[in-house]
C-alpha cells in the first residue's frame, strides 16, 4: 500500500511538474531581450534602435501576453481543455522563436511581430498551466506544487542568464550568434512539454463541467489519487459544485460580474497580481543590465551578476515549498512586502550616499554590498510575492469562472509592466537609484493591503473555497440540487418500475 500512494503521489508531482513548465517559457523570454540588449551584434543587426523602439520591442511583448491572456487564454483552457491551452501557447512560442532568430537584417519588424507572438502564446499557457495544477493537485500539497510555478520562472531566467553569459565569453567566435544562440534556445522547453503532455491526465473538473464526462473524470483521478473513496468522494464534490453553479448562479463568465464574491475575489486578485509587477522585480528582471551599469563598467561581470541571481532565484523559491502549506499564503505576502520594502531602502542609502569613481562606477565594497542587497531583495520576494501570488490566485476561483479569471488577473502583471517599463527608464536615468524608495513605499503598503484584505487559504478544497469570501459553500448547496434533482426524477422512477421499487421500500425497512 505505502508503494501504492508513494508512485501515485510522485506521479502528482510528475504532470504538475509538466504544467509548471510553462512558466520556464515566461522566464526565459522575460529574460531574452534583457541579455540581448547588451550585445553590440543585435544592436548592429538591426541598425541601432532607439530607446523608444528598445521600450515599443518591451511593449509589444506585454500587449500580445494581455492579448493572449485576457482574451484567448480562458476560452481556449474552458472550452478546448486545459491541456490543449498549453499545448497552443507552445506552438505559438516555437513559431515566434523562429521569426525572432531568423528576422532579415535590419528587419526589426519582423523581431517585434516575433515578440508579440511569443507573447500571445504565454499569456495562453501561463493561463491553463496554474489551472491545471490546481485542478489536479491535492488540496494538502497544492501550495507546495504551486511553488515549482514560480521557481519555473526563475529556471527560465537562470538558462537564459547562462547561456548569455558564456555567449558574451566567445563573441569573437559567435559573432552575430551571440545574440542568436540566446533567442533559439527558447525550443527547448516547449519541444519537452509538447512531448511530455501525452503522458499527463487531463482535467477531471474540465470533463465533468463538458459533457458530465463522469467516466473520464474518474480515470483522470484514478491516476493521482491514493484509493476509490478518495476518487468518488472528489468527483461528488465537483459534480456538486457545479451543478450549485449552474443553477445558482451563472455556468459562464457572467458570474463574475453577477456574484458579489466572485466581484470580491476578481478584485482582490487584480491588486495582487499587479503589485507583483510593481514590487521592483519587474524592473530588476527587465532592466538589471541597464541598473548593473550604473555600478558595474564590465559587461561579463553584468551578465554574471544576472546569471547568479537567477541561479539564487531557484534556490529561494524552494524556500515556499515548506513554509507555504505550514505557515499559509497571508504571512508569506506581509513578511515578503515588509522584507522587500527595507531591502529597497537601504539599497537606495548605500548607492546614492557613497562615492562615484571617475569612469562613472562605484567602488567594489559598494557594488559588491548593492549587489548582496539585490540577492537579499529576491530571498524575500520568490517565495512570498513571487510564488504565493499564483498559488493564491489559481486557488480562490469557482470551476464555472477559474480559467477566464486567472487568465485576466495573471495578465494584470503585464498591464501593470507596460505602463509602469514606460516611465521606468526615465525614472532610472534622472533620479537613479533614489527610484528605489518609490519601490519601498509601493511594498510596506502592499504588506498593509494583504494584512486587512487578504483571507488565508492554505488547505481549503477548490470546491469550497467561497466561503472565505462571502459566498455559498458550492458543495453543500450542490449536494441539495442533486438531491432535488434525484427527487423530482423519482416518481418517474415509480411510475415505471413500481414493483421493483416497493421491494426496494421493504428491504430498506
Amino acid at each position: 500500500m505505502a508503494v501504492s500512494v508513494s508512485s501515485k503521489r510522485a506521479y502528482n508531482w510528475f504532470v504538475s511538474l509538466v504544467a509548471a513548465a510553462c512558466m520556464v517559457l515566461y522566464g526565459y523570454d522575460a529574460s531574452v531581450f534583457n541579455s540581448v540588449q547588451g550585445s553590440k551584434n543585435w544592436v548592429a543587426y538591426f541598425n541601432h534602435p532607439s530607446s523608444p523602439t528598445i521600450g515599443s520591442i518591451n511593449t509589444a511583448y506585454t500587449v500580445g501576453a494581455i492579448f493572449g491572456g485576457f482574451f484567448c487564454g480562458g476560452p481556449i483552457a474552458d472550452f478546448l481543455g486545459r491541456k490543449v491551452g498549453m499545448a497552443t501557447g507552445c506552438v505559438l512560442v516555437i513559431i515566434a522563436t523562429f521569426m525572432q532568430t531568423f528576422a532579415p537584417r535590419h528587419n526589426l519588424a519582423c523581431f517585434i511581430a516575433g515578440r508579440c507572438i511569443i507573447g500571445i502564446g504565454q499569456g495562453i499557457a501561463l493561463t491553463a498551466g496554474p489551472i491545471y495544477i490546481g485542478e489536479l493537485a491535492p488540496p494538502e500539497i497544492r501550495g507546495q506544487i504551486m511553488t515549482f510555478w514560480q521557481m519555473f520562472y526563475s529556471v527560465g531566467s537562470f538558462i537564459c542568464f547562462w547561456i548569455n553569459y558564456a555567449c558574451t565569453k566567445n563573441v569573437p567566435q559567435l559573432g552575430e550568434w551571440d545574440w542568436k544562440l540566446v533567442v533559439i534556445f527558447q525550443l527547448m522547453v516547449p519541444i519537452l512539454i509538447l512531448a511530455t503532455l501525452p503522458t499527463i491526465p487531463g482535467s477531471p473538473r474540465w470533463f465533468i463541467k463538458h459533457g458530465n464526462n463522469i467516466e473520464k473524470a474518474r480515470a483522470a483521478l484514478i491516476r493521482v489519487r491514493d484509493t476509490e473513496e478518495e476518487v468518488e468522494e472528489e468527483i461528488m464534490q465537483i459534480r456538486e459544485a457545479i451543478e450549485y453553479e449552474k443553477e445558482a448562479i451563472s455556468g459562464n463568465y457572467s458570474a463574475l460580474w453577477k456574484d458579489k464574491s466572485l466581484r470580491k475575489r476578481m478584485y482582490l486578485a487584480l491588486v495582487l497580481n499587479a503589485g507583483q509587477q510593481i514590487t521592483g522585480q519587474g524592473s530588476l528582471n527587465s532592466y538589471s543590465t541597464k541598473i548593473y551599469s550604473k555600478i558595474f563598467t564590465s559587461d561579463s561581470k553584468i551578465a554574471l551578476i544576472n546569471a547568479l541571481n537567477a541561479t539564487f532565484g531557484i534556490l529561494f523559491t524552494l524556500n515556499a515549498m515548506w513554509i507555504v502549506d505550514r505557515f499559509g499564503r497571508k504571512i508569506l505576502l506581509i513578511a515578503g512586502g515588509i522584507g522587500m520594502g527595507f531591502c529597497m531602502i537601504i539599497a537606495a542609502a548605500v548607492e546614492t550616499e557613497t562615492p562615484t569613481m571617475a569612469n562613472g562606477a562605484k567602488t567594489e565594497p559598494v557594488g559588491i554590498a548593492i549587489v548582496f542587497l539585490m540577492f537579499l531583495f529576491i530571498f524575500f520576494y520568490k517565495p512570498s510575492w513571487g510564488a504565493t501570488v499564483w498559488i493564491w490566485t489559481s486557488e480562490v476561483f469557482s470551476m464555472n469562472v477559474r480559467a477566464q479569471a486567472v487568465g485576466m488577473a495573471s495578465q494584470t502583471q503585464n498591464v501593470a509592466n507596460t505602463i509602469f517599463q514606460q516611465f521606468f527608464p526615465t525614472f532610472l536615468d534622472h533620479d537613479g537609484f533614489y527610484a528605489f524608495y518609490f519601490f519601498a513605499g509601493i511594498n510596506f503598503l502592499l504588506a498593509v493591503f494583504v494584512f486587512f484584505f487578504i483571507p488565508e487559504t492554505k488547505k481549503v478544497t477548490l470546491e469550497e473555497i467561497d466561503t472565505l469570501f462571502g459566498g455559498a459553500n458550492h458543495v453543500v448547496q450542490g449536494e441539495e440540487v442533486l438531491a432535488h434533482q434525484k427527487a423530482v426524477q423519482a416518481p418517474r422512477q415509480v411510475n415505471e418500475k413500481p414493483r421493483s421499487v416497493a421491494v426496494e421500500n421493504v428491504e430498506y425497512k
